[in-house]
């Protein structure tokens, strides 16, 4: 069972993002502020998670949580900004978009950029140890699913209804074949010859 919380004196928001090694498509983050004592026993880092299960729980984290919020920072700006910019930008404006102010920001992973008037402490795999931050892993993925779905249907060529914009042979493929879209990350190496010539 994942913990419900760090510090119980303090309103908790769980931060996560997905997408970051992505050829295509934008990052996004979520914020999710749940309430003190809660308990759910499937909850689980998003990866974890069968699709389905991933959709479900989404459901009951919206309907449950004190607050959630979603943030999305485009392809154009990941190349103007670099990715781990766009990552601490896209958790950002998930914090923005919390009805409710956080005291404590739980961050999954070992960097951040600090928000503005909000503590926070980063936590290694964290979506696996705390229940808001496996929330917030759970509302970033399937809405960046739902993104790059929507994105399949104006570019089928690469396959991101499948394969969501990471790196597979078969989008690597697509892209030598028809070049790249406009929402590729074109400071991203998205050609295997690339990787080669870059050795």
């Amino acid at each position: 069972m994942l913990l419900s919380c760090l510090d119980p004196s303090l309103r908790e928001a769980g931060l996560d993002e997905a997408g970051r090694g992505c050829l295509a498509g934008p990052v996004y983050a979520a914020a999710v502020i749940l309430p003190p004592d809660y308990r759910n026993g499937r909850l689980n880092d998003s990866k974890q998670l069968s699709e389905s299960c991933r959709y479900r729980l989404r459901e009951e984290i919206e309907r449950d949580a004190l607050a959630w919020a979603v943030g999305v920072v485009s392809a154009g700006e990941i190349d103007r900004i670099n990715i781990l910019r766009a990552s601490f930008l896209a958790m950002h404006r998930a914090v923005d978009g919390l009805g409710l102010r956080p005291e404590l920001l739980l961050v999954d992973g070992n960097r951040f950029s600090p928000y503005p008037g909000v503590p926070h402490r980063c936590i290694v795999k964290g979506d696996g140890k705390y229940l808001s931050i496996a929330a917030a892993s759970v509302l970033a993925k399937t809405y960046r699913d739902d993104c790059m779905r929507a994105l399949h249907e104006e570019y089928p060529q690469y396959g991101w209804a499948q394969n969501k914009g990471y790196p597979t042979a078969a989008h690597r493929a697509a892209i030598a074949a028809c070049g790249p879209s406009p929402h590729h990350r074109m400071s991203f190496r998205l050609l295997a010859r690339q990787l080669e010539l870059d050795l």
